[in-house]
């Protein structure tokens, strides 16, 4: 299955180590995150991407090229300098998009095998799936409530009493769903899941093991200590 990598962030978080760099390059026991990222899915078999850029895109492009030294293809939809959100960036892509597709968060690096939840999307014929993970509000703020294997409620503004879950930064779509997306303007995943889950098409799919995300420096200190333990640079 085709996989979408969210990749045009500004990283401001991460300041001063993306002052020059994309969040995506920003260095991990010697090796960009991205690579973390692109060698993750080539080892299951993922190897069709496509890069949403915008912020520093010519280095993530300098970087990854065409895929080939990853053993994967890799196209491009390139924002420009407006930016136009998680979701906004999807419809923009929509002419390199397959009709089915993962889409990835370029800051997280998630310790599964994501042929399951794919496995589970396709045998239902599911619409929208949101990967997800009972956080009870240990690695970050909740923001989902998830009931009968379909996603409630979203939101990641202020503190909702029953939000245990949290989104796992993989997601898997059929492309109908970016009829939902307003086109050349900015919106965000928030509001295309809140639109999903208002027509009852939002499934979840709960994993076990915890999410690494490098957005800022306590998870990317997180994610150096993973790497170290487990040899991952090797």
């Amino acid at each position: 299955m085709q996989v979408v990598i969210l990749a045009g962030g500004l990283g401001t978080r991460l300041r001063p180590l993306t002052n020059r760099l994309p969040k995506v390059l920003v260095r991990v026991q010697g090796k960009p995150f991205l690579q973390y990222q692109l060698s993750w899915l080539a080892r299951h078999g993922l190897r069709d991407v496509v890069l949403c850029v915008g912020h520093r895109a010519a280095q993530i492009q300098a970087f990854a090229k065409d895929g080939r030294a990853f053993g994967m293809r890799i196209a491009y939809a390139q924002e420009g300098r407006r930016l136009l959100g998680t979701a906004g960036a999807l419809k923009h892509a929509a002419a390199l998009l397959d009709e089915r597709f993962c889409v990835l968060n370029g800051d997280s690096y998630l310790p599964i095998n994501p042929m399951e939840p794919i496995t589970y999307f396709l045998r239902r014929d599911l619409t929208a799936l949101m990967v997800a993970f009972k956080n009870r509000g240990r690695y970050g703020r909740s923001n989902a409530k998830v009931r009968g294997g379909f996603v409630t409620l979203y939101t990641r503004q202020g503190r909702v009493p029953g939000l245990d879950t949290i989104d796992y930064g993989l997601r898997i779509f059929r492309k109908s769903v970016l009829r939902l997306i307003p086109s050349k303007t900015f919106c965000d995943m928030d509001t295309l899941y809140e639109r999903l889950i208002a027509r009852d098409a939002l499934a979840s799919y709960m994993v076990a093991e915890p999410f690494y995300e490098v957005g800022a420096p306590p998870g990317l200190a997180r994610f150096e200590r993973y790497v170290e333990r487990t040899g991952l640079a090797r």
